[in-house]
């Protein structure tokens, strides 16, 4: 059994006082387990195919039995199979052995790579095991163990079960089993020894016959040969001559341009350190006879270069160090920063003595200047352009957590359109910024919908970048919190001067995108009105023609053709000017009304009666005519109105708005409240309609509006002739209706004196408030989904140079994952850790594909057939847990094996220098480097023996036989199957 001895801590108790029935109950219930799974009487099953135990499918089940109070686990494991046909069922082989007997002789699977270790040792297809259950409980007295055998015994005798039943026995590390098999007349019994230290003779093969042989104690004198198969297995741990290409990147260096594959806007990418720490080349001779080969303590004709069978794998190191991973865990742990930005950089970086006075006499000198700027916003807006002035003069440059050099790069980078304000003036700074150009219709870029990100070439995706680079190299998240002050500031400072933000769509906010990508969205629009306005105020375009189309088919359709530049007009309306509580500006002549757009499509309604205006009255906001429509009762041409815009909203807004109209309840009044608020835009376009139509009516303002809610048919008239009759339809015929009412209070007023739907002013400083607020957690929070896209674009990317189909699948499941976890706001933090431990283990993967095709030469390799094979040998060493080398050692990735420990073993051969100074001649030195073996010597020998005898006797039954041996450095076990016959001994 096992040498050596443990002393006893919890372990299986049973006295000798146990009574006879607690052993019975014990008997009984693995009778009970081994009935309900079916495993009583004849095993049946087909020979086992060659490779099965590795692409097979292994499972267990299993139960829990007691003896006294301690407690067992009994498992069931085997290899799921095809059953066999029902003839073979019907008609069994006489005398046949019990079918684990008959797979102890099966050759076709020696070594499995992965399989349970009973499977290694004895080629079992199924087996039960009955163990201690809980991992610090042993079974260990020899007493104890013979108590278990015999209820394994007795239990096989009274079932008929074939399935072979092994008992754990020691400390579960150490894996010793002993077990049993029955059949009919037949028993096999399953024993293990167990050394640290292995005696001599048994390290060789000779050695081991021997101990075979008289185990088995044949009486027959010219013993049947023993069929032998032998595994050498050698490790590979030094690759000093091929160094791992990926050096970590010159941070130094990172600024102006790209250093060792790092620059801003880009993810890096691959492991710092060699992400296969080790290689196991095992060598086999799969048949051997007994006397064909020699091996003992002098000599031994096993040399692996002549072995027929050669088999790789790889050993990855544990956690690899990849840039990627790094990047992304560094950016996660960002978010549960507490700190503000203030208590990050130091409140007193905004304070300074005296500075308050000159603030407030500059604020009194613009009051006698014309200013379009709120007048109550001007000190706040001088005090935050010097700012940064002040915060650099408080912390000195050296102190600043980003220096100018590197600040200065990643602001041009996201706004390139600064770089031309000096050189180009106002003009070109606006013109580059109004927006991008189409986004790329594509998969990849289509992620941030998916992923609620943003597109990749906008700001918020630079930002990112930015953000998480500055977070991992260049001073944390106090470089963050810097970083973000200066885009607060460059925000504000855009907002007052008229610049458009750059790498942001047009139009209102994309409610597929982060919440930030919308608030920035959100602040270009206030941006553009307020830009529209101004330079409606300055006159700077006297001369402006009308200019868009209405949206809807009934506002526009007649004239979608009619103004290519629709697009360059959209928010430089008359809307700005507002008599709104908190700006005045003075009314303008009726000739700089004209520019403007339409409405938006959609909108429906409709009226039982006009509201006549008087037909005295001045048109005014008129856009152009409509074409086709005149007005029903004075016949004169419809006139598209001037209107406003509906206020762009983002989907904070959106819930903010949400909850307040929920809050209003289904009582009349709040029902009557809610329609009030939601129809403030169908009243403006009223009015606008009203101002530009002098004596419309309802019917007139439905027909272009929302024509589907304007019905016509043709009538036959009293004279007979065909005439078209119109009506509203039904649903604006009811009482009270909405669009009733706001026809009845509508006055007509035209957009450019309509208080402002859209507030840009009061919007702007609520985005800016909100950007000023959030911390470097809540950015990060904000930024993550952006990260993550960029992450798996990376991942994506970097595949496609490699082509590994598994990874394929694993960027799949990525964007499915994240897909589903990123789309609600505060993801779970483990949700998240399991997206960026994915991606991890993809950056992983594809930079062991990259180590392996460096150690191998695949990019070298001038022969494509060569180059193929090697790229597909490649491929399988990522993806099996152990994979044939074709050829063995003459093929072409046997021979660069070779090299590669021929490399490793003269390198180890090298004397140490202090050797060297000695003096040893030349010719000494080369006749002891030629000497050095191509191969170190082996880490594993395994040793599997076979051989079909009568047991006991001569007259017995003929029986198979088996031993696996295995020998390593601190490891020395024998797993022996002695078979013999129960009838005739």
């Amino acid at each position: 059994m096992a040498a050596d001895s443990e002393p006893e801590s919890e372990v299986f108790e049973i006295t000798d006082f146990t009574t006879a029935s607690e052993w019975e109950r014990f008997i009984s219930k693995i009778e009970e387990v081994l009935n309900d799974w079916k495993l009583i009487g004849i095993s049946s099953g087909k020979p086992l195919e060659k490779g099965v135990y590795t692409t097979g499918v292994w499972e267990e089940k299993s139960d829990e039995i007691s003896f006294a109070d301690f407690k067992f686990s009994i498992t069931h494991h085997f290899l799921v199979q095809e059953p066999s046909d029902k003839d073979g069922k019907e008609e069994p082989v006489e005398d046949a052995l019990p079918l684990p007997m008959q797979d102890l002789l099966c050759m076709n699977n020696d070594f499995p790579p992965r399989a349970h270790c009973l499977v290694r040792w004895y080629g079992l297809r199924e087996f039960v095991v009955i163990a201690p259950a809980a991992n610090n409980d042993a079974v260990l007295s020899e007493s104890k163990c013979n108590l278990l055998l015999s209820s394994v015994s007795i239990t096989l005798g009274n079932t008929g079960c074939q399935v072979p039943l092994f008992v754990q026995i020691h400390h579960k590390w150490r894996r010793m089993y002993v077990g049993e098999c029955q059949g009919p007349g037949v028993r096999t019994d399953f024993e293990m020894v167990h050394l640290r230290k292995v005696p001599n003779q048994y390290t060789h093969l000779s050695g081991l016959l021997d101990i075979f042989k008289s185990k088995i104690g044949c009486p027959l004198t010219p013993l049947l040969p023993v069929s032998m198969a032998i595994r050498l297995t050698y490790v590979l741990q030094d690759w000093q001559q091929y160094f791992w290409p990926q050096q970590p990147p010159d941070i130094d260096a990172l600024v102006g341009g790209e250093v060792g594959g790092l620059e801003f806007g880009k993810l890096p990418f691959g492991a710092c350190e060699d992400p296969i720490s080790e290689l196991h080349l095992a060598t086999t001779w799969p048949h051997l006879t007994e006397g064909i080969i020699v091996d003992n303590d002098v000599y031994s004709d096993l040399d692996p270069i002549q072995a027929p069978q050669w088999s790789v794998r790889v050993r990855k190191a544990d956690n690899p160090q990849c840039l990627l991973g790094d990047f992304l865990t560094e950016f996660f742990k960002l978010c549960r920063r507490k700190e503000s930005t203030d208590e990050i950089l130091g409140r007193s970086a905004f304070e300074e003595e005296g500075k308050e006075v000159a603030d407030i006499t500059h604020a009194l000198s613009k009051l006698t200047e014309p200013a379009p700027v709120p007048i109550h916003k001007l000190s706040v807006t001088n005090m935050v352009h010097s700012a940064k002035k002040k915060i650099r003069k408080h912390r000195g440059v050296d102190e600043s957590p980003l220096n100018n050099e590197v600040l200065n790069t990643i602001l041009l980078f996201l706004f390139p359109d600064a770089a031309d304000k000096l050189a180009d003036g106002f003009e070109s700074r606006t013109s580059t910024s109004a927006g991008n150009n189409p986004p790329p219709e594509n998969e990849d870029y289509n992620l941030f919908s998916q992923f609620k990100s943003a597109p990749s070439d906008s700001l918020t995706y630079k930002l990112a970048l930015c953000l998480c680079m500055i977070n991992f190299y260049h001073g944390g998240v106090k470089g963050v919190a810097h970083l973000w002050q200066e885009f607060v500031l460059e925000m504000r400072y855009r907002w007052e001067n008229n610049y458009l933000i750059p790498g942001l769509a047009n139009g209102p906010p994309d409610l597929r995108c982060c919440l930030l990508h919308q608030k920035l969205q959100m602040l270009n629009c206030c941006i553009e009105r307020k830009k529209a306005r101004d330079e409606g105020k300055r006159g700077s375009m006297p001369d402006r023609s009308p200019g868009g189309t209405s949206g809807d088919t009934g506002k526009g359709a007649d004239h979608s053709g009619d103004n290519p530049d629709k697009e360059k007009e959209v928010g430089k309306s008359w809307e700005s000017w507002s008599d709104s509580e908190e700006e005045f500006f003075e009314c303008l002549s009726d000739t700089e009304d004209l520019k403007g757009n339409g409405q938006e499509n959609g909108k429906k309604g409709g009226a039982k009666e006009g509201n006549k205006e008087s037909v005295n009255l001045k048109p005014e906001g008129r856009l152009h005519p409509h074409g086709k429509l005149t007005l029903l009762h004075p016949g004169e041409p419809l006139y598209i109105p001037i209107t406003q815009e509906p206020a762009p909203m983002t989907e904070d807004l959106l819930e903010e708005q949400s909850e307040v109209l929920a809050k209003l309840g289904t009582s009349a009044e709040g029902a009557h409240l809610r329609a009030r608020m939601q129809s403030a835009c169908l009243l403006s376009d009223m009015e606008s309609f009203k101002a530009a139509n002098p004596g419309c009516c309802l019917e007139d303002f439905v027909r272009w509006y929302s024509p589907r809610d304007y019905i016509e048919e043709e009538v036959v008239d009293e004279k007979g002739n065909i005439v078209i009759k119109g009506e509203l339809s039904a649903r604006m015929k009811i009482p009270s209706n909405m669009w009733v009412e706001a026809w009845e209070t509508a006055k007509p007023v035209p957009a450019r004196r309509q208080k402002r739907l859209f507030d840009d002013t009061r919007e702007a400083e609520k985005v800016l408030h909100y950007l000023a607020v959030q911390k470097p957690a809540d950015l990060a929070r904000h930024l993550l989904p952006c990260i993550i896209h960029a992450a798996v674009l990376k991942v994506k990317e970097e595949e496609a140079l490699e082509d590994i189909s598994s990874v394929k699948k694993i960027i799949k499941q990525i964007i499915s994952h994240s897909s589903k976890v990123l789309r609600f706001p505060n993801p779970e933090d483990k949700k998240l850790e399991e997206i960026i431990a994915q991606i991890m283990s993809v950056e992983a993967i594809i930079a062991r594909a990259r180590s392996l095709k460096a150690k191998f030469g695949v990019e070298k390799c001038e022969n494509e057939e060569e180059k193929e094979d090697l790229q597909r040998f490649v491929n399988c060493l990522l993806e099996q847990p152990e994979v044939s080398v074709i050829g063995a050692g003459r093929g072409p990735a046997g021979s660069i094996i070779h090299k590669l420990f021929v490399n490793a073993q003269r390198v180890s051969a090298v004397p140490p220098l202090e050797e060297e100074l000695r003096s040893v001649s030349s010719e000494e030195r080369r006749l002891n480097t030629g000497t050095v073996s191509d191969f170190p010597p082996p880490t594993g020998r395994e040793v599997i023996l076979r051989t079909t005898v009568p047991r006991p006797a001569t007259y017995s039954k003929p029986l198979p036989q088996r031993m696996y041996s295995v020998l390593t450095k601190e490891d020395f076990r024998l797993a022996g199957a002695f078979s013999a016959d129960t009838t005739f001994f």
